[in-house]
C-alpha cells in the first residue's frame, strides 16, 4: 500500500494490488482504487452515479472487480 509523503494515509492502489483483488470488493476498496473519498463514494453509490456498477446486498455495497478494472483500463 502506498502512503502520502506527509500524512501516512493510503493513496490509491498499485497495479499489482488492483490485479490481485477478489471477484468483488467492498465500496471502500473501490473508492481507494479510484481515488475517491469515503463520503463521496457512498454519496455516488446512493445516487446511482458511481462510475462503475455497484451491487447492493442488504446494507452493503459491492463492486464487481472486472467492472472496476475495465474502468481503470486494466481489463484482461
Amino acid at each position: 500500500m502506498r502512503e502520502h509523503a506527509t500524512g501516512g494515509r493510503p493513496k490509491g492502489m498499485s497495479r499489482e494490488e488492483l490485479l490481485a483483488l477478489p471477484v468483488a470488493v467492498d465500496l471502500d476498496t473501490s473508492n481507494r482504487a479510484l481515488g475517491l473519498g469515503r463520503s463521496k463514494g457512498y454519496e455516488l453509490a446512493k445516487r446511482g452515479a458511481y462510475p462503475c456498477k455497484v451491487l447492493r446486498l442488504g446494507n452493503a455495497y459491492r463492486v464487481v472487480t472486472a467492472d472496476l478494472l475495465g474502468l481503470l483500463g486494466l481489463a484482461a
